[in-house]
């Protein structure tokens, strides 16, 4: 176990839930996932990859990947051995790495696994199991947030931007029919491009609530 593990109160546990998922302008390529305390004001950015922000954002919007992506197939393996994952825990943070584990059972057998933060929350959507973490490490990189927007990364030492409009994410597909708007989601979900795909499964939904 890394060092710098707290003991004492600040072990008790406090749920989190995903609350910002947005590209890291600080970071070439990176992606800011940012969870937030239930029923509460702070929040915990963590810098991931872009392929976990994306294994991440294809299960929350339900999306099915043409093939299955590891996340995928991690719970597939897992379901057919009867293992299901019960919770997520981030459970340290040492030099600006978080250390996260996922506890994992067979309803005999309780073991932990550790995992990198960013994958362990990929499973634990796929899983739709509780993600925790301790108060020493929500009080040490967590920050507050007045109401419950959109959190970017780029503002999270200042303040909170709006989640972009509508019309700004989807805009270039207005002029597209509905078939040519579901046409073109199955051609992207088939070429894996999952950022195109939910902006135009963005254009459909408003549509349809229009």
């Amino acid at each position: 176990m890394p060092q710098g593990f707290a003991m004492g109160n600040n072990m008790k546990k406090i749920e989190l839930d995903i609350v910002g998922l947005s590209y890291s302008q600080t970071q070439s390529g990176a992606y800011a996932l940012v969870l937030g305390e239930i029923n509460g004001r702070r929040r915990l950015p963590i810098i991931i990859g872009s392929f976990e922000a994306q294994a991440i954002a294809i299960e929350i919007e339900k999306m099915t990947p043409s093939r299955p992506l590891t996340h995928d197939l991690f719970k597939t393996f897992a379901q057919s051995f009867n293992i299901g994952v019960q919770e997520v825990i981030i459970y340290n943070l040492v030099d600006g790495i978080f250390y996260a584990k996922l506890i994992c059972s067979d309803g005999k057998r309780t073991m932990e696994i550790d995992a990198r933060t960013s994958d362990a929350i990929a499973i634990s959507v796929r899983f739709s199991c509780p993600i925790y973490t301790y108060e020493f490490i929500l009080s040490t990189a967590g920050i507050v947030i007045e109401g419950n927007e959109f959190v970017y990364l780029e503002n999270l030492n200042e303040a909170t931007e709006d989640k972009p409009s509508v019309s700004a994410s989807t805009g270039n597909y207005a002029s597209l029919s509905e078939d040519e708007l579901r046409t073109r989601l199955q051609e992207a979900l088939n070429d894996e491009a999952y950022e195109k795909a939910a902006k135009l499964r963005d254009e459909l939904n408003r549509r349809k609530s229009s």
